[in-house]
């Protein structure tokens, strides 16, 4: 799965890691606002990597979190999600808005591979210091170069370069950023 390859989705192992993640977003979930601390130990638990400093808004979920590094200073705001089957990288210092989808997970086009519940994933990169609005989705295999800004409600199926402005659907570069 984490190598790009088909698999299946029913398989004991991953299912029971989704139960996990599952459990442990269900009670992040849950704290109340105040809980710095228990909100830090769940993320430990549940995250692959989350950076020093990395703050998540729950509601939150995810596929598997062992799948996802977070660099130092991340910010995601209420109801993101994240569909870990890949490895989704997020850099220092990135934020994003509310509702923001990072599916590394995808199917196959040849319907018989679908009807078999094959799927299979690509990773997502996202850099350092880039600012994602709210409603964005990131498709499979995406990567966002450092200091960019994706508009809100942007669909981001092709990689996205440094240092530039980009939205719509599907996200095309407006202009290159000052700086």
């Amino acid at each position: 799965m984490v190598s790009g390859e088909l698999y299946q989705a029913g398989d004991p192992e991953l299912v029971e890691s989704r139960t996990r993640a599952r459990r442990l977003t269900a009670l992040y979930n849950a704290t109340v606002p105040d809980d710095e601390a228990g909100r830090r130990a769940l993320l430990e638990q549940l995250l692959g990597a989350g950076g020093d400093h990395a703050w998540i808004e729950p509601p939150f979920f995810c596929d598997y979190g062992w799948n996802i590094s977070l660099g130092n200073g991340v910010f995601m705001n209420f109801n993101c999600v994240v569909l870990d089957v890949a490895p989704v990288r997020v850099g220092e210092q990135t934020l994003f808005g509310p509702a923001v989808q990072l599916c590394a997970a995808t199917h196959p086009l040849d319907p018989r591979e679908r009807e078999r519940g094959l799927e299979y994933g690509e990773p997502i990169d996202i850099g350092r210091n880039v600012w994602v609005g709210a409603g964005v989705i990131v498709g499979a295999g995406v990567t966002i170069g450092d200091h960019s800004v994706i508009g809100a409600g942007s669909v981001v199926v092709r990689d996205v370069p440094a240092g530039v402005l980009a939205a719509g659907s599907p996200c095309r570069v407006i202009r290159e950023l000052a700086g």
